[in-house]
């Protein structure tokens, strides 16, 4: 019996490890923070990125903060890293410390995702932020995932 060369590829990455829960899968598949937020968004250098962890500790993705400089802009999106190309409830998440003292907030949890949530995007020029992602088990009374920064930082 003959096998083709994509069948053995395929074969062989299962085997290794899986392609569904390999963290490399959702950016090799072209989902980057940068390309999801856009065109002049950079990382946050200092606490921009955290692990989607399960109560369990498993990580399921991890949830990124980025900003632009040309706009005062920051983004997040939440790129999974479990259950990539298969539609699950996963959310990102931005908050921002307004002058008034008040709390604005945008979240993208409306859908099942396959590879990411986001991006979400507010003007946060020296304000403080905060930003969170969630990514659920496929099982309905599956883990949830979740992870961020719930507290204020990045106030500049």
């Amino acid at each position: 019996m003959r096998r083709s060369a994509s069948t053995v590829v395929v074969a062989a990455a299962l085997a290794v490890g899986g392609l569904v829960a390999n963290p490399a899968y959702a950016i090799s598949a072209g989902y980057t923070p940068e390309g999801v937020c856009g065109s002049g968004f950079g990382r946050v250098t200092h606490d921009g990125s955290r692990a989607v962890k399960t109560p369990s500790g498993q990580v399921f993705g991890r949830v990124y903060l980025l900003y632009n400089r040309k706009t005062g802009q920051n983004c997040v999106v939440t790129i999974k890293s479990a259950y990539v190309g298969t539609p699950t409830r996963t959310s990102a998440q931005l908050m921002v410390r307004q002058s008034n003292g008040r709390t604005a907030e945008k979240i993208d949890h409306l859908k099942k995702y396959k590879y990411y949530a986001g991006p979400v995007k507010m003007n946060a020029k020296g304000k403080c932020v905060k930003y969170y992602g969630t990514v659920a088990d496929t099982r309905v009374d599956g883990e949830i995932a979740s992870g961020g920064r719930l507290t204020w930082g990045n106030c500049s």
